[in-house]
């Protein structure tokens, strides 16, 4: 247990304060900039600084989860690319992260330690209920980007399809469904998260 903390609060550390880093090729590469409007790029700028901060929430919560979780196979450590990849977004954007993350690291590693703690079937359901409810709000994002950020919304389209990949994946690994309450509190957090992360 011990040494799950240690790695762990390496590994938040790192999510807040170093470059994320990721293997995988950048889904905006290949795709010429096309955004000139100041206006238009700070609303991608901010929606690319939400998702980032929803990266951070998820990755809190799986270390959360690792540490407590019965079968540490269970939690879910998949998340540094979608990190890196809004990062270098909403750089490109000339913007710059919520300082509210130190504050939605905390959160989030607590729901993570409350779910490992609860057993190996709730564990994943908090899996894949996050993944299920990120794919929602990149769904909602990529209505609110203008037809022009092609970059964002290639990250973006590649991000939902990895999220609904992991949810399915928790779901045939046992997910137990959580509780409406549960649910609901999870969305409010949600919520609460994009509305003030958009400004700060």
């Amino acid at each position: 247990m011990l040494d799950r903390f240690i790695t762990e609060f390496d590994k938040g550390l790192r999510t807040l304060l170093a470059p994320a880093q990721d293997s995988r090729p950048y889904p905006g590469n290949t795709i010429e900039e096309q955004l000139s409007d100041a206006k238009v790029k700070r609303h991608s700028a901010a929606l690319m600084r939400i998702n980032y901060s929803g990266q951070v929430c998820a990755q809190a919560l799986y270390s959360g989860q690792f540490i407590s979780a019965r079968n540490p196979d269970t939690a879910a450590n998949e998340e540094t690319g979608h990190l890196a990849w809004c990062e270098k977004r909403f750089k490109e954007l000339g913007s710059h992260t919520s300082v509210l993350n130190p504050f939605l690291y905390v959160s989030s590693f607590s729901f993570g330690l409350l779910a490992g703690s609860l057993g190996n079937k709730w564990n994943l359901g908090f899996l894949a209920e996050t993944k299920k409810q990120a794919g929602k709000h990149l769904d909602e994002h990529l209505e609110k980007l203008s037809g022009q950020d092609l970059k964002s919304r290639a990250i973006l389209k590649k991000m939902q399809a990895d999220e609904a990949t992991y949810a399915n994946n928790a779901i045939a690994q046992g997910a137990a469904e959580l509780p409406l309450p549960v649910r609901t509190a999870m969305r409010l957090f949600s919520k609460i998260m994009t509305t003030t992360t958009y400004y700060l």
